[in-house]
């Protein structure tokens, strides 16, 4: 299915949304992200749906909004997706931690 750009800012606001709400509600930290395997499975597959979306958004909205870094979100994508056993949980940990509800306010802005 083809998404419009203003669908897939929908989708990414979604995802980041339910894992930011699953990582406050689940009091997850940092160790515990490093140290629970099913917890890293669970983070990836909403990381793996925003940066798909990210990736296929058309240049001239990704220009627009040039704040949002949209290369490293799809890059992000893609590291996971092709070099999973070489994923730096330190990293995801804190993209889940800091840069995810900052990400959220910047796209609740696009919709609004």
């Amino acid at each position: 299915m083809k998404y419009s750009d203003e669908q897939r800012i929908k989708k990414i606001y979604e995802n980041a949304s339910k894992l930011n709400e699953y990582i406050k509600s689940n009091k997850v930290t940092k160790d515990r992200l490093m140290d629970d395997y099913a917890l890293q499975w669970l983070v990836t597959t909403p990381l793996y749906n925003i940066g798909e979306h990210a990736y296929h958004i058309s240049d001239d909205f990704k220009n627009l909004h040039a704040d949002i870094e949209w290369n490293m979100i799809a890059g992000l994508r893609h590291r996971l997706v092709h070099d999973y056993d070489g994923t730096n949980w330190n990293i995801i940990a804190d993209v889940v931690l800091d840069e995810i509800p900052l990400l959220i306010e910047k796209i609740k802005e696009l919709s609004e």
